[in-house]
C-alpha cells in the first residue's frame, strides 16, 4: 500500500479543520484522527482545534481522553491471551461461575403482561463466548428503559467507577437469547483480574500496553495526565456545545497511587493515537510490527474477527431508543436499507456489507460514548481513530467528518 502523499494528506488536514474553526457555536472543539497500517505507523494523522471550547490549549500528541468503551478492545485481547494460554474456556459456564460467583444467581428482569418489572430466574448458565458477545442478557442503564426504570429512584449509574454498580444489576435479557450491549465486558474484565490475580491496570500494562509502548493509556490518569485532559462538551437540542463535567469522575478525582476499580468495558483514558497499536496488531494478525512481538496468534485473531453470532444479526435500520438522552442518541444515527446488518465478534462490531466510505464487509470497528470510532480493515490493510470527547452519542458532525476523511483516504489509495 503506498504512502499518502503531502497533496492528500493537505486535503485529509483541511477536512478535518473544517469542522473545528470558525466561530460557530456548533463547531466542534478539537478533533484527533489517526490512519494507519499493519506495520503500526501513521499514514495520516491531525490533530485539530482546542481541547476546549473554553481552552487556549491547542489539540496534541499530549492530549489525554477518556477512550470510553475503546477498553473493550484491550480487555477482549487480554481475555484471548487467557484463551489461548488455555487458562479461560469460552464455553464453559462451570468456570465462569467459579471464578464469579456472582453470576450464578443473577435473574432476569422482565415485563409482565401488566407492564409490572418483575424479576425471573435465568433459564441457562452465562459463558464467557456469551460475556464476549453481548448475548449473556446484560444491558446499559443509559439505554435500557426497563432497567433504567427498576434502578431509580436511585438509578444505576453506568460510569460510576464503583464494582457495586456492574456487581448489583440485573439481566435484562436470558443467556443466549439475543444481542444487547451492556456491561458484559466489565464482567469480562473481572474474570481477568481474577485468574491473574492481578488488577486490570496491571494486566494491560504487562501484557499490551508495555510490549506496544502504548505509554499513555492507562486506568489511573496521572496528575499530569489530567493536566493534559480534553474538555467533555455536551451538544444542546440547538447544535451549540457547552463544556461540562466530565461524567466518569471517579478516576479523575483519585489521587496519585490510590486504588480504584478498573472497568474493563469503557475505564481507559489516553492518547487515542496510542489506540492505533492495537488496531494494527488486529491488521497484522497478532504480531507487533515494529517490536516483533507476538501478542496473539493468527488464528485467534480471525476468531476475534469472525462474526460470532451470525443467527442473532444487528439490524441496522432498527429504532432504539434511549433511556437518557443526554448520554446517547437513538438509533440508527444514519439512515440504512431495511436489510442492512452486522455481526458481532469478540467483542466488536463486524459489518456484513461494504461501506460508502470503502471499507471492506467483514471489517472490525467499534466506539466510544463521548463519539470516538474506530475501525481496521484487514482486505484493505487500513484502520483509523477519530476521537472527540462530545455528549450525547452520536454526534452528527463528527460522523460526517469522520465519513469524509475516510473516504478520502480510500479513494487516495485506490482501493
Amino acid at each position: 500500500m503506498s504512502v499518502l502523499s503531502q497533496d492528500v494528506q493537505s486535503k485529509l488536514r483541511g477536512i478535518v479543520d473544517e469542522y473545528t474553526t470558525g466561530g460557530s457555536e456548533s463547531k466542534i472543539p478539537g478533533l484527533v484522527y489517526s490512519a494507519f497500517r499493519n506495520d503500526g505507523e501513521p499514514i495520516f494523522q491531525h490533530y485539530s482545534g482546542l481541547r476546549g471550547v473554553t481552552s487556549e490549549s491547542p489539540m496534541s500528541e499530549e492530549t489525554i481522553f477518556f477512550m470510553a468503551s475503546f477498553t473493550k478492545l484491550a480487555t477482549s485481547v487480554a481475555c484471548m491471551q487467557l484463551v489461548e494460554q488455555e487458562k479461560l474456556r469460552l464455553d464453559d459456564a462451570d468456570q465462569v461461575e467459579a471464578i464469579c460467583p456472582e453470576l450464578r444467581d443473577v435473574k432476569v428482569l422482565t415485563q409482565n403482561e401488566d407492564g409490572k418489572l418483575e424479576l425471573v430466574e435465568k433459564v441457562r448458565r452465562i459463558t464467557l463466548r456469551m460475556l464476549l458477545t453481548h448475548t449473556a442478557g446484560f444491558g446499559y442503564a443509559f439505554e435500557d428503559q426497563k432497567l433504567a426504570e427498576f434502578s431509580r429512584p436511585i438509578g444505576f449509574d453506568d460510569f460510576s467507577g464503583e464494582a457495586i454498580d456492574t456487581a448489583n444489576r440485573p439481566l435484562v435479557n436470558q443467556p443466549g437469547e439475543t444481542f444487547q450491549y451492556g456491561v458484559s465486558m466489565d464482567w469480562v474484565g473481572v474474570i481477568i483480574e481474577r485468574t491473574y490475580k492481578k488488577s486490570l491496570e496491571e494486566v494491560f500494562r504487562e501484557q499490551i500496553f508495555r510490549p506496544l509502548g502504548m505509554n499513555h493509556v492507562t486506568f489511573h490518569p496521572s496528575r499530569e495526565d489530567k493536566s493534559n485532559l480534553a474538555y467533555m462538551h455536551r451538544r444542546s437540542p440547538s447544535g451549540k456545545l457547552s463544556t461540562t463535567d466530565h461524567f466518569y469522575r471517579r478516576p479523575l478525582l483519585a489521587q496519585d497511587g490510590e486504588k480504584v476499580p478498573c472497568a474493563g468495558g469503557h475505564g481507559c483514558f489516553g492518547r487515542p493515537a496510542e489506540f492505533g497499536r492495537l488496531i494494527s496488531l488486529l491488521l497484522n494478525y497478532g504480531l507487533d510490527a515494529q517490536t516483533g512481538v507476538r501478542l496473539l496468534k493468527a488464528e485467534t485473531v480471525d476468531d476475534m474477527l469472525t462474526d460470532q453470532i451470525p443467527d442473532k444479526p444487528r439490524f441496522s435500520n432498527v429504532s432504539v431508543p434511549v433511556a437518557k438522552p443526554e448520554l446517547a442518541n437513538p438509533t440508527p444515527l444514519t439512515p440504512m436499507p431495511d436489510d442492512h446488518t452486522e455481526g458481532w465478534s469478540l467483542s466488536f462490531s463486524i459489518n456484513h456489507f461494504p461501506e460508502s466510505t470503502g471499507r471492506a464487509a467483514g471489517s472490525a470497528s467499534w466506539e466510544g460514548l463521548a463519539n470516538l470510532f474506530w475501525f481496521a480493515d484487514r482486505k484493505n490493510n487500513i484502520g483509523g481513530i477519530i476521537a472527540s470527547q462530545i455528549l450525547p452519542y452520536g454526534d452528527a458532525l463528527v460522523l460526517e467528518c469522520s465519513e469524509r476523511v475516510e473516504t478520502e483516504i480510500y479513494k487516495a489509495l485506490q482501493v
